[in-house]
């Protein structure tokens, strides 16, 4: 990727950051005896930065009262950028809805850690992208299966049916520094 390119993807976070941040409520105290308001506690936001030379070289990046906070690795789809392909492309742009969060997640897939987010259609509006997770390769309860779907063996792994993907380590990482620091209720996804 060429400079200009990297300072476009940079204003492109900057942005998406700005914006779910002006997307999420903010909630204001007031003094009864009329002094000024002040910003009670500041947003979380969750960013997925696609990168459309690589998507399984992607970014999830956590962001506190616009404050980039952590960056982690992670993948999406199976190289392939048509977010309309079904379990092979990558995940639509749009400002996801948070729907849960637990760490012994046991789907039939996806096992472990996880985040599940709500369905959205493509940017085609050809269809529906359902059971959209941030997610790993791990078991039921977080650890190292033995299984290629359990095992995570490096940078292959980041692949995925169009979920956000990331390594065990990180999406342990990921759920220590939201449990600390706040939740956000949204994920927003970006190119």
């Amino acid at each position: 990727m060429n400079a200009n390119m990297g300072s476009l993807r940079d204003l492109m976070t900057a942005w998406a950051v700005m914006t779910a941040l002006a997307l999420t409520p903010a909630a204001l105290t007031g003094d009864p005896a009329g002094g000024q308001a002040e910003a009670a506690t500041p947003a979380t936001t969750l960013v997925f930065d696609k990168n459309p030379d690589d998507p399984t070289d992607s970014t999830l990046s956590v962001h506190r009262g616009g404050r980039l906070r952590a960056t982690y690795r992670a993948g999406s789809g199976l190289g392939v950028q048509d977010d309309c392909a079904r379990a092979k492309g990558w995940m639509p742009d749009g400002n996801w809805r948070i729907r849960s969060r637990t760490r012994t997640y046991d789907g039939n897939l996806i096992k472990g850690y996880a985040v599940h987010l709500q369905d959205m259609t493509c940017s085609r509006g050809t269809l529906t992208r359902t059971e959209m997770f941030i997610h790993s390769e791990t078991n039921r309860d977080g650890s190292t299966g033995r299984s290629e779907a359990r095992r995570w063996d490096g940078a292959g792994d980041y692949q995925s049916n169009g979920c956000v993907k990331l390594s065990p380590a990180d999406i342990e990482a990921v759920f220590r520094l939201l449990d600390r620091i706040g939740w956000p209720t949204h994920l927003r996804v970006v190119s």
